[in-house]
């Protein structure tokens, strides 16, 4: 009866479900991509920006040994992947190689040039693991990007070596998802140079140590602004973002939390910083830049932008989930049609009716009043399977369909088993009562060691699958479970039933 209490709310649409009692169950099972459509991404990494990041640091390694050891330099620089110097001073050369060496990772090759120069490069396994390590850390930023906007069961896997599927089922905006995954959104807090644009353009050059960047709002006033090199804080030590409403302002903010250790930074920043501007940064563009008024030591904040309710709640999305490792670009879209879907489930209820029909006709023409018995525990298997993808709200897909027939023909393989040994039974000379008793018995270890195998292999497919293999792996799960429940319990009970009621001297399977 349960069963069926929660299978009604999927025979009705979601404005419908809403008018239910309270008390009424509303969950429903999802259809996956295959089954109503959506939006299908291939996205491509772009490794080479982290590959330039890491070659910056380099540099920035270089620049840090030879300054502190006082050895003059020229030409140094990215090589794009990689850096280059030269030694000024051909005695202190061997000792500059030396020192550049115990100071730089060992996965960086150091190559000696003509002319004092040094090439900086890095070795094919480094290189291998930081595209692999790049795409995977975004594989995880987009799960989290596209888990925030609600899309359930969503396929996300990577494809060769710098390219990731992504399949939305249902998705209603498309645009405003895709928008969410491409962002970066690397989040980093600098402080403002009290030079203005104006004055620097008039100076000819920026001050030493700034770079300048474009407001976010290209309708503010400030249209630009000179910002200070050094990273204070970045966004990885964020804990949580969420979209609210200013009391004061009665505009949209996005406020953030801290973690503890980057409480304390942002505490002492703001401390040491009275009465300066502070640029925070997404992306390469100032989206705010407030005054720093008192020390803000409670790790918590607001960034204010003129946002709308959904601006500010994408903002604090990003935000949650992280910045990419490195940029993201959509080389194909493709919609899936809601014929595809149509077809599918037309197609996948032929199959499975036409497998409950005929299974049911087997086990009547074998076992006869039996066989009925076993067909009625499969009619309830059925709602126990959808019933129970209702009540965890998974997600049905062609797959999943797959599983379910595939389900009702395991269903009935218990109910063989434990026929057949009644049959042995009852042609060694016992009772029926007796034979129905040792049958059940002898072939519980049977099926209990079949069926605990097959839900090892789904549980196996579940955990390395992804997308369509997992929803044939939940529905295969829940199939295996509930065939034994019905298998073992229900035909049992009916069984037991009608031998009580009729008494019958001989049974015939």
């Amino acid at each position: 009866m349960l069963s069926i209490i929660f299978l009604v709310p999927n025979f009705y649409g979601k404005s419908e479900i809403t008018a239910f009692p309270s008390y009424f169950p509303k969950k429903q099972f999802n259809l996956g991509l295959d089954l109503q459509g959506g939006s299908h991404l291939l996205l491509e990494v772009d490794v080479n920006t982290v590959l330039k990041e890491k070659s910056n640091d380099i540099v920035d390694e270089v620049r840090k040994t030879l300054r502190k050891e006082k050895i003059k330099y020229s030409n140094l620089g990215s090589r794009g992947i990689g850096a280059t110097v030269t030694i000024k001073d051909e005695n202190l050369f061997k000792e500059a190689k030396k020192l550049l060496r115990d100071s730089l990772n060992r996965d960086i090759i150091i190559e000696e040039i003509t002319n004092l120069k040094l090439n900086f490069s890095f070795s094919e396994e480094k290189l291998l693991d930081i595209k692999v390590k790049t795409v995977n850390q975004s594989i995880e930023v987009i799960r989290k990007r596209v888990d925030e906007t609600g899309t359930r069961e969503p396929n996300i896997q990577k494809q060769g070596d710098d390219r990731i599927v992504v399949q939305l089922p249902g998705i209603k905006n498309p645009e405003r998802v895709k928008a969410l995954i491409g962002r970066t959104a690397k989040l980093n807090f600098h402080l403002l140079d009290p030079t203005t644009v104006e004055l620097a353009e008039q100076r000819g050059k920026l001050p030493p140590g700034t770079f300048k960047v474009p407001n976010a709002d290209p309708t503010a006033y400030e249209k630009e602004f000179i910002v200070k090199k050094r990273i204070l804080l970045s966004g990885d030590r964020l804990n949580d973002a969420a979209a609210t409403v200013d009391p004061q302002s009665g505009g949209y903010v996005v406020a953030f939390e801290f973690d503890s250790k980057g409480a304390k930074k942002f505490g002492k920043i703001t401390t040491e910083n009275t009465y300066q501007r502070l640029a925070i940064l997404l992306d390469n563009k100032v989206i705010s830049a407030p005054q720093i008024r008192e020390p803000i030591t409670g790790g918590q904040g607001n960034i204010s932008g003129r946002f709308s309710p959904e601006a500010a709640n994408d903002l604090a999305v990003l935000l949650r989930a992280g910045s990419l490792p490195a940029p993201i670009k959509v080389i194909e879209e493709r919609s899936v049609g809601p014929s595809l879907g149509a077809d599918s489930i037309e197609a996948g209820k032929k199959a499975l009716v036409l497998g409950f029909i005929l299974v049911i006709l087997f086990m009547f023409l074998n076992y006869g009043i039996f066989g009925i018995f076993a067909d009625i525990a499969i009619i309830f298997n059925l709602f126990l399977i959808v019933s129970t993808l209702s009540l965890i709200e998974g997600t049905l897909t062609m797959p999943g369909i797959a599983g379910i027939v595939l389900t009702v023909g395991m269903a009935v393989d218990a109910n063989v088993l434990v026929f057949e040994r009644i049959k042995e039974e009852l042609s060694s000379g016992r009772s029926p009562i007796n034979s129905i008793d040792l049958g059940y018995k002898q072939a519980f270890k049977t099926i209990l060691d079949a069926n605990i195998t097959t839900l090892i292999a789904a549980l196996l497919l579940f955990n390395f699958g992804s997308g369509p293999i997992k929803g044939f792996a939940v529905t295969l799960s829940i199939g295996i479970l509930s065939s034994m429940f019905t298998a073992l319990m229900l035909t049992k009970i009916l069984i037991t039933m009608w031998v009580k009621k009729t008494e019958p001297e001989k049974i015939y399977l």
